[in-house]
């Protein structure tokens, strides 16, 4: 970029902005966001201790149902330092079935419908409890981690090969590291310096980062980038997993395309990533979302994490993330049980099946589900 660009740059950039919305930060009203100008500067720093609770709601109204028809809801599964599953609930007139896959311990409502129900409906609320997540990497803390659970996350799925090219990329990625957190950081950096949000990808892409890196496509969504920074990490023995969830609320720092809207939260689903550090224990990663503030935070599309706007994000995303986002699962290759059709990359969708097939997760009009999410205030 000339010198004359990168002014042009600025002046843009310092002209749109508006400086309240950075020392205020209220609400964001969605219905107007695409006109709202976003400051040139922004803090993100996210820091656990206040714990917020919400109840998500998933209705399916099976609109034309054909034959027998059966779904299945993801439920929150994950309990830590920074999420507490609580109690889940529902309503139906189909028969209902709480289960999980055998392998990843994923739960689940399933549904089954008569062949002769006319207006096949389900409804599940979830509360959850959630707080934000940050490293403090000036210490080291106990972990106490079993050694065969860790060797666990380092092995191959469908979607992630540890071996060939994935491998190759990672070890030419890590040169000069030592550490588990220096090889990290190195992958991480290398995800955001050569990868980048694609908007016309579907839902939250696929994750076959063996496709990406072979073809050199490497646009996606938080399902691509993050699980290629999964597979990288796993190639060179770093324990690592995808955390498959949804967005419940606006971010507090005042980023419109880091939160969700709590009345509509179909394509709100985001995954993250989780990578094994010794001295760390679990780290929270989420090299997707530099990616998303980069391409989509503003109108135009900001080529350098060192930009003032994306810096703190890069920063931050690095060790933690901000708690208006709750975990489903951390499942690959999930087999529904009483499915017809094939295992899934990752679930974080509702799912249905009829006499036709499968229905498509990602166009929530046409399967019929809303997705909204309340703040239970103490």
């Amino acid at each position: 970029m000339t010198t004359v660009q990168a002014l042009a740059r600025r002046n843009f950039l310092r002209n749109t902005a508006l400086a309240a919305v950075a020392s205020a930060l209220p609400a964001i009203n969605f219905a107007q966001t695409a006109a709202v100008p976003v400051p040139l500067e922004r803090q993100f720093s996210p820091q656990p201790g206040t714990w917020r609770t919400f109840e998500v709601t998933t209705r399916v109204d099976i609109a034309k149902p054909q034959g027998a028809t059966r779904v299945w809801l993801p439920i929150p599964s994950v309990n830590t330092d920074w999420q507490k599953s609580l109690d889940s609930s529902f309503s139906s007139n189909g028969k209902t079935e709480l289960t999980s896959d055998a392998r990843y311990g994923a739960r689940m409502l399933f549904v089954e419908f008569a062949e002769n129900e006319a207006k096949p409906y389900v409804e599940l609320t979830s509360r959850i409890q959630t707080q934000n997540r940050s490293v403090d990497w000036s210490g080291k803390q106990e972990t106490a981690e079993d050694a065969d659970d860790l060797k666990y996350w380092t092995q191959p799925t469908s979607l992630l090969p540890i071996d060939g090219i994935v491998r190759k990329t990672a070890q030419e990625a890590i040169k000069g590291a030592h550490s588990d957190a220096e090889k990290a950081q190195k992958l991480y950096d290398w995800i955001v310096a050569n990868t980048f949000r694609e908007p016309k990808v579907r839902g939250c892409g696929e994750g076959d980062i063996k496709s990406m890196l072979e073809t050199g496509n490497l646009g996606g969504k938080c399902a691509d980038l993050n699980a290629l920074f999964v597979g990288l990490c796993r190639s060179v023995g770093l324990p690592a997993r995808d955390v498959y969830g949804l967005r419940v609320a606006p971010s507090a720092f005042g980023y419109r395309e880091l939160g969700g809207n709590p009345a509509k939260l179909q394509g709100a689903q985001h995954c993250r990533a989780e990578v094994f550090l010794k001295g760390q224990g679990w780290v929270g990663m989420d090299p997707a979302d530099v990616a998303k503030v980069m391409r989509q935070e503003m109108p135009e599309w900001i080529k350098s994490p060192k930009n003032a706007l994306v810096a703190p994000v890069n920063k931050a995303l690095f060790g933690g993330w901000e708690g208006n986002w709750m975990a489903f699962n951390t499942a690959h290759d999930v087999s529904l049980p009483h499915a017809k059709g094939p295992k899934l990359g990752f679930f974080m969708y509702p799912v249905a099946e009829n006499a036709s097939g499968r229905l498509d997760s990602y166009a929530p009009d046409d399967f019929r589900y809303q997705i909204s999410a309340k703040e239970i205030k103490a």
